[in-house]
């Protein structure tokens, strides 16, 4: 059985309000880009205490929260590319979550790290990089699956997830249909899962309940500095960011 994240009452009480900045800089990026919450949330959480508490307190929000933008942007669906995304992102994810349960918490940090610079490498290297709609329909399966993985095991898919999507061409209200009913059929795999394997506690349940507000609250403001910085100017600012954090967790997992 894996090491269930505890956390005392002192661990809590300091926690609520990191968290609650960690899911309201999450909330800001969602809000201004349509996804990517996880991206500044997550890699917080764990440089701060721990991947797996990291993960497990995530779990609720990421549901709740796509629940609510897969219901806003029910009929902007691209029905065929949505549907095998989001099955296979399903599949991978209890993939990942049983992958999450056996690493270590080295291992694991330099798994979220590595995930965050292929992201940053990838967005770097081909940022007009493009798929035609008939391949992007064919590579829903792999990338869908592959997507799952890195969410079960780090709480990330975006190395996977945004990049190609961004590939697509998507508009901006079928790009966040799709990507949040991967993300709500990944979440709805992973917190059984986190459950059965005692990783998720009643503990990170009531801080994944706590950190649902600061989440919300932060999406507004993502949208209202969405609209008035430009888009080069707000990419490179988060690259920046994920950078500096994905440096910060490599050390710690080395030392």
């Amino acid at each position: 059985m894996p090491r269930r994240a505890k956390v005392d009452r002192k661990v809590i009480d300091n926690s609520l309000l990191l968290i609650g900045l960690a899911f309201a800089l999450g909330g800001i990026l969602k809000g201004a880009t349509g996804a990517g919450a996880p991206l500044i949330a997550v890699p917080l959480i764990a440089m701060l205490y721990d991947v797996r508490l990291a993960v497990a307190v995530f779990a609720l929000p990421n549901v709740v929260t796509n629940a609510v933008q897969v219901w806003q942007f029910r009929d902007a669906r691209v029905p065929k590319l949505s549907l095998r995304f989001a099955l296979a992102g399903a599949v991978g994810t209890g993939v990942g979550t049983l992958a999450l349960t056996a690493l270590n918490a080295a291992a694991l940090l330099l798994v979220v790290a590595a995930v965050m610079l292929l992201y940053i490498g990838f967005r770097m290297a081909r940022p007009d990089w493009s798929l035609s709609f008939a391949l992007a329909s064919v590579l829903a399966w792999p990338m869908g699956a592959l997507s799952g993985v890195l969410f079960g095991i780090s709480g990330l898919s975006a190395p996977v997830s945004l990049t190609y999507l961004n590939a697509t061409g998507l508009d901006r209200r079928n790009f966040i249909a799709t990507v949040t009913s991967l993300f709500l059929a990944s979440g709805l795999v992973q917190i059984p899962l986190l459950l059965w394997y005692g990783i998720m506690s009643s503990q990170t349940i009531l801080l994944g309940l706590a950190a649902i507000a600061p989440l919300l609250a932060g999406m507004p403001v993502g949208a209202w500095l969405a609209r008035r910085i430009s888009k080069q100017v707000f990419d490179k600012t988060i690259l920046a960011l994920l950078c500096v954090l994905a440096v910060k967790l490599v050390w710690d997992a080395l030392t």
